[in-house]
Formats: C-alpha cells, sequence, structure tokens
C-alpha cells in the first residue's frame, strides 16, 4: 500500500511540472554575432558601390570614345576646290603668252630675237608691234588674276571663322584634328593664291623687260641702218588728194 502511495504522489509531480512549463522557447541575442553581419553587409555595399563606380567610369569612357569618333559636321572643301579652279581658270585664260615652256621658246625665237641686218624694217615694226601687244595682255591678266584674288579675301574670312567656331566647339578629338586639317587646307588655298598672283605679277614684268631689251636691240639695228651709206633720195610722184 506504501508504494502505491508514492507512485500516486509521483504521478503527481508531473503533472504538475508539465504544466507550469514554458509555451515556448527562449530567444538567445549574440552581440558579437550582430557586430559581424552587420560589418560582412557593409563590406558588401561598399563593393556593390564600388562596382557601381566601375561602371559609371566605364560607361563614360565609351561616351568620350563616341565622341572622339564624331565627325566634324561643317566641311568647307568643296569651297576650297571651287576657289582654286577659279583662280586656275584665270591663269589659263592668259592671252598670247601663256605659261608654256614651248609657247615661250618661239616668242623669243622670233619676236623677242634679237635684231639681224638681214630683217625688213616691215618685220623689225611687226615684232615690235607683237611685243607690246604681249606686254599689254599680260598686265591686264595680272590685273583680272589679282581681282579674282580679291574676290577670294572675303570668302576665305567667312570660312575662317566658321572653322575657328567649330574647333573651339568640337566635342572630341576627330572633330578638333578635323577642323585643324580644314584651317591648314585653307591655308595652302591661300597660298596658292599669292603664287598666283605672284606669277602673273612676274609674267607681266617679265614680258615688259623682254619688250625694252628688244626695243633698245631693234633701235640700234635701225638706227645702224639710218647711218650706213646707201643709195641716195630719189623723187618719185605722190597722190595726196583725189
Amino acid at each position: 500500500m506504501r508504494r502505491l502511495g508514492l507512485l500516486a504522489v509521483a504521478s503527481a509531480i508531473t503533472l504538475v511540472l508539465g504544466a507550469t512549463s514554458p509555451a515556448r522557447a527562449l530567444i538567445v541575442f549574440d552581440p558579437n554575432n550582430y557586430v559581424q553581419n552587420v560589418l560582412t553587409a557593409a563590406r558588401e555595399l561598399q563593393q556593390i558601390n564600388n562596382q557601381i563606380t566601375s561602371l559609371q567610369n566605364e560607361a563614360q569612357m565609351l561616351i568620350n570614345q563616341a565622341k572622339n569618333l564624331v565627325s566634324l559636321p561643317y566641311s568647307l572643301l568643296q569651297q576650297l576646290q571651287s576657289s582654286i579652279q577659279r583662280t586656275q581658270q584665270l591663269l589659263a585664260q592668259a592671252q598670247r603668252i601663256a605659261y608654256d615652256v614651248q609657247q615661250i621658246d618661239r616668242a623669243f625665237s622670233t619676236s623677242y630675237a634679237p635684231a639681224t641686218s638681214s630683217q625688213s624694217d616691215q618685220l623689225l615694226i611687226s615684232n615690235a608691234q607683237a611685243r607690246w601687244q604681249n606686254s599689254y595682255a599680260a598686265t591686264q591678266d595680272a590685273l583680272r588674276v589679282q581681282a579674282g584674288i580679291v574676290s577670294n579675301l572675303d570668302t576665305n574670312r567667312v570660312q575662317t571663322s566658321a572653322l575657328v567656331t567649330s574647333s573651339q566647339g568640337a566635342s572630341g578629338a576627330l572633330q578638333a584634328t578635323q577642323a585643324g586639317n580644314q584651317l591648314l587646307a585653307l591655308n595652302a588655298q591661300q597660298l596658292a593664291d599669292l603664287t598666283a598672283v605672284v606669277a602673273a605679277q612676274g609674267r607681266a614684268q617679265s614680258l615688259e623687260a623682254g619688250q625694252r631689251a628688244s626695243a633698245q636691240d631693234q633701235g640700234r639695228e635701225q638706227l645702224r641702218r639710218f647711218l650706213t651709206p646707201g643709195q641716195g633720195y630719189q623723187s618719185s610722184n605722190v597722190q595726196m588728194f583725189h
């Protein structure tokens, strides 16, 4: 009987303990683990920010490279070619003795050749007239070339202003380089105009000098003929009025 009583007491104690146990488990907070987790998250966030910055830099680099490959929208190549062609046309329109070596050689072997005793007075006069016409035409040609070059000055001024503006507003290296190249081309065109003026003026001066030299030589020959004894004056009938 005593043993049954002890079992009953033990059973009662077990029921009481079971009724008083907590309904849920306790949550344990670990500060060290929390700090480590925060630091890990911060490092990962910094890495993400670094990757974003790197991508932004690469994108900006690609944008800059794209700008460097953009061509200059302004081009004066056609205008430069037109100006040079106009100057060439003026030079090609040179009258009488033009810019041709063979033609110059023929002229100096005929009308500019030294006067000889075998040439008739009529031939001497004809050569002198041809030389004067050559000088007159060369002077006119030089003036026409100069007028054509002067007409290009205003066009060159506008082109230079446009190129400088384009160069200053260039978005990339290619545009700046192209603007610089076109400025060099414009300078080359201006040098070509200057060369044309010098050539035309030099041609006129050379023909004028040739005319003076030939006139002096012809004058000596005519003086020699005048002073050389020959047949005296012979009278002849001349009809002056009808």
